[in-house]
């Protein structure tokens, strides 16, 4: 038998006595002490012991996915240029600030792979080429993909199992989104994590993952995104988040993605939730 299903049951098991899990997802990896979207950003997350990573994707101009969350490599790296107008191997000889190169899609789902599962925020690039490299490493069913509705409409005609994530938007948008496909988890951020939004995400038996950053990623506001009903909260402060998460009850997701996080998420203590 597969060894993740038996660890999906395994984790079942355990948790069944247990309550809500919330899962951490680590903005662009740990990015307050490594450069966002690197490997050592990556790997610090996971041994923090967050649930996911997010990175970032764009298509270079000879057709490589490589991480990089704006439009240029300005910011992050010591050149110049839109990724869309720039080769791979071009990217590939910038040093990205704080040491190494940038990576490529493959090389974080390669290091995530049995690890931790991965937050993918398509920016630009195909869906076929999102959906083949997450097939290439096993990663399918332990990815989320975020992106506007009409791109993710044209990864779930591809492969029906991906688990896209839509943005919720307005309530009209969101009935919209849920008229016309069946996404597993809804996307939410400041601006729409709203009761009405958050209901109809509910009643169409879809988790809730919502940003909490800026002056949101603290633990009031990690507290209250619970008591309204979050699956997952996506923070720029992983350790912070997970070590406030000790406090709650907790229980294991049945997808789990890696043996290594069964253990971390045991230990998570089965302290009520504070709150209606």
């Amino acid at each position: 038998m597969n060894r993740w299903i038996l660890l999906s049951f395994a984790a079942f098991a355990t948790g069944l006595a247990q309550t809500k899990y919330i899962a951490v997802i680590s903005h662009r990896g740990e990015h307050l002490n490594h450069t966002e979207n690197t490997l050592p950003a990556f790997e610090s997350a996971a041994d923090l012991g967050a649930d996911y990573f997010e990175l970032d994707v764009r298509t270079t101009k000879d057709g490589k996915i490589v991480l990089m969350h704006d439009s240029t490599v300005d910011r992050t790296t010591n050149g110049k240029g839109a990724v869309a107008d720039l080769t791979f191997d071009e990217i590939r000889g910038l040093e990205v600030k704080g040491g190494g190169k940038v990576p490529t899609f493959d090389e974080a789902l390669a290091f995530a792979e049995g690890r931790i599962a991965v937050y993918v925020d398509c920016k630009r690039v195909s869906p076929g080429d999102v959906i083949d490299a997450l097939e290439r490493h096993h990663m399918l069913e332990h990815s989320v993909i975020y992106g506007g509705w009409e791109f993710l409409k044209q990864v779930s005609a591809i492969r029906s199992t991906a688990r896209v994530m839509p943005e919720a938007g307005t309530p009209d948008h969101l009935r919209k989104v849920l008229t016309e496909g069946n996404p597993r988890v809804i996307a939410f951020d400041a601006g729409d994590f709203a009761a009405e939004t958050i209901a109809l995400a509910k009643n169409a038996k879809a988790l809730v993952y919502v940003d909490r950053l800026g002056a949101a990623d603290n633990p009031d506001s990690w507290q209250e995104a619970v008591r309204r009903g979050a699956d997952g909260i996506q923070t720029d402060h992983p350790a912070a988040l997970v070590e406030f998460l000790k406090t709650h009850s907790k229980q294991p997701p049945v997808n789990i993605p890696l043996e290594a996080n069964l253990a971390r998420w045991q230990a998570r203590s089965s302290k009520p939730l504070n709150g209606p």
